[in-house]
C-alpha cells in the first residue's frame, strides 16, 4: 500500500468496492461498452456533452431526464428556445447552461479536434497521458468544463484513466480517511485525489472510470453514467 494513503477506512473502502465489483461487475462492463460505442457516433458525443454540461452542480438522474426529454433538439433549438426548454424542466441553471450549450454547439469542430485522438497511442506516450492532455484542452476552451466535467465527458465516450471527483466521490474517500474534504477544489487537489484513486484502482484491478461507477453504485444500488 502507497503510504500516501492512510490506512484508516482504507481497508473497509477496498472491501466494499470489492462487494460491489462481485454484484455488478457485468453491468459495468456493459456501460463501459456502451460508453465506447458513444464514442464511435458524433452526434451521440454531442449530447453526451450536452449532458456532462449540465450535470455540473446537478443530479446526473436529473441530467439523463433532461437529455432524454430535449434529445436532438440540443442541436438546433436557439439559447432562447434552450433556456425556456431547461426552466420548464425544473433546471436550476437554465440561462448559463444554455449558454454553455450554444457555445459549445459553435465550437463543434474545434471540439471533435481536440478529442479526435482519444483512443490512440502516438509519440511515445501512453493512451492514459493522452487522455490526460486532451481534458487540459477542453478545460481551457469548452466553457462550462472543469476537470470534472471534462473527466465525465470524456469517460462517457471511451477514456478510462480519468476521475471524475463530483462531492459524492470525494465524501467517500473522506469519510474512510483518505484524504481531508478539500474546502476548494484547485488543480492541484484534483490531481492528487485523483492519484490516490488511481492506487485503489490499480490494487483492484479495475480503471478509474470503472472505480467511479463502483463508488456510485455502493450507496445508490445504480450504475448510472
Amino acid at each position: 500500500m502507497n503510504n500516501s494513503i492512510k490506512k484508516s477506512g482504507y481497508e473497509e473502502l477496498i472491501l466494499k468496492i470489492r462487494d460491489s465489483i462481485k454484484k455488478r461487475e457485468r453491468k459495468v462492463k456493459e456501460r463501459m461498452k456502451e460508453f465506447e460505442e458513444i464514442g464511435k457516433d458524433e452526434k451521440k458525443i454531442f449530447l453526451e456533452l450536452c449532458f456532462c454540461l449540465l450535470t455540473a452542480n446537478y443530479s446526473a438522474e436529473g441530467g439523463i431526464k433532461i437529455q432524454n426529454k430535449i434529445g436532438e433538439r440540443f442541436f438546433y433549438l436557439s439559447e432562447e428556445e434552450l433556456k425556456k426548454e431547461l426552466k420548464s424542466l425544473g433546471y436550476r441553471f437554465p440561462n448559463k447552461r444554455a449558454e454553455y450549450i450554444i457555445k459549445a454547439r459553435e465550437s463543434w469542430d474545434e471540439i471533435k479536434e481536440i478529442i479526435r485522438d482519444m483512443n490512440k497511442e502516438k509519440n511515445n506516450k501512453s493512451r492514459e497521458e493522452i487522455e490526460k492532455e486532451i481534458r487540459e484542452e477542453l478545460v481551457k476552451r469548452v466553457k462550462g468544463l472543469g476537470l470534472k466535467e471534462s473527466s465525465h465527458f470524456l469517460r462517457n465516450i471511451g477514456c478510462k484513466n480519468l476521475a471524475i471527483l463530483d462531492y459524492h466521490v470525494i465524501n467517500v474517500l473522506a469519510n474512510h480517511n483518505i484524504i481531508e474534504k478539500p474546502k476548494n477544489l484547485n488543480k492541484t487537489k484534483y490531481l492528487l485525489i485523483e492519484k490516490k484513486l488511481k492506487e485503489i484502482a490499480e490494487e483492484l484491478g479495475v480503471c478509474l472510470g470503472e472505480l467511479d461507477l463502483y463508488i456510485w453504485s455502493i450507496e445508490t444500488n445504480k450504475v448510472l453514467k
